[in-house]
């Protein structure tokens, strides 16, 4: 059953912010930097690093008592998935696949941050 839009009271408005856990806070940032995610608060040597997308933050908190047990997937729409794309390859890293056009309505790839969360880029068709 689909409950009915509620016109009243609070409201979900945007997304603030996502965290992701790191086991190498010093590799994360130095992955997300190439990327060109800038940074807005911590770094290579601290415990939780913040990254400005927009109006929302990218959060990577450093786990140091065991293995990562979460995982998750942060979907970015971007100006330039080809783009992006290339982006990645020169940086070194390894995409799960070339970009492709998804039945959805959107051009995307996949690449795994050094964790194992997964970062779809993306872009919707006109």
């Amino acid at each position: 059953m689909k409950a009915a839009a509620s016109t009243n009271g609070p409201r979900i408005e945007a997304l603030s912010a996502i965290t992701l856990a790191t086991s190498d806070m010093a590799r994360a940032v130095r992955f997300y930097e190439a990327l060109g995610f800038p940074i807005k608060k911590g770094g290579a040597g601290a415990a939780f690093t913040t990254f400005m997308l927009g109006h929302a933050y990218l959060n990577l908190i450093a786990e140091t008592h065991g293995p990562i047990n979460w995982w998750g997937r942060v979907i970015f729409h971007v100006s330039d998935v080809d783009g992006m794309y290339r982006k990645a390859l020169d940086a070194g890293f390894d995409p799960l696949f070339a970009p492709c056009d998804a039945p959805w309505g959107e051009r995307y790839f996949h690449i795994l941050d050094p964790d194992g969360h997964e970062l779809s880029f993306a872009r919707p068709f006109n």
